[in-house]
């Protein structure tokens, strides 16, 4: 089930997770409508490149997340190390220092579940690889609210345990190989 309607994609990744995404987003086009808000765990006091690395390799602008910013569309948002990201209702980005989720800050259960209360049915969800069970819970949740839910496939993924568990609670509405999500991401971003 595709949809149209998609006003913003979260995803999130661990372990394998860098090499995934240098897959699924460098082929996004310029034109590229929904904004994308990626988590990678990463640890804690290290100095992200990731936003260095997709900016390199991507037609659409990418930004490290500051504190109260605005969410645009056609820009790839990346989240800052050590800082839980969330998204609140009026569509703008909150940072915040507490606990860890499942040994990760930040955490993506964290943003999954505060982008499906924003969103709701206008988001989509991908988990991709990793190697414990953050986002399983989160990635449930969108499905729970409407949202559209999808896995990467855990015998093509790097580290099978983070999409294994979101598979293992709730099914979701696809699980694909990354060529198959980028795909799938084109279509829900206005492209043929």
């Amino acid at each position: 089930m595709t949809r149209p309607n998609v006003e913003a994609i979260v995803i999130g990744a661990s372990a394998g997770g860098v090499g995934a995404l240098l897959k699924l987003l460098p082929g996004l086009p310029a034109r590229f409508k929904p904004p994308v808000i990626v988590v990678l765990h990463m640890p804690p006091h290290h100095e992200s490149r990731l936003g260095a690395i997709l900016q390199h390799r991507t037609h659409l602008p990418v930004r490290e997340v500051r504190d109260k910013e605005p969410i645009e569309g056609s820009t790839i948002y990346v989240a800052v190390p050590d800082h839980h990201l969330s998204i609140e209702d009026d569509f703008s980005f909150s940072l915040s220092g507490e606990e860890p989720v499942c040994f990760a800050r930040p955490s993506i259960d964290v943003l999954m579940n505060s982008a499906a209360q924003a969103y709701g049915a206008g988001l989509a969800g991908v988990l991709l690889s990793g190697a414990n069970v953050d986002g399983a819970r989160g990635l449930a949740y969108i499905g729970e609210l409407g949202g559209l839910t999808i896995v990467q496939d855990p015998s093509e993924a790097e580290v099978p345990t983070m999409p294994q568990a979101a598979i293992d609670l709730r099914n979701p509405d696809h699980v694909l190989p990354l060529a198959g999500i980028h795909d799938l991401l084109l279509n829900l971003g206005g492209q043929p």
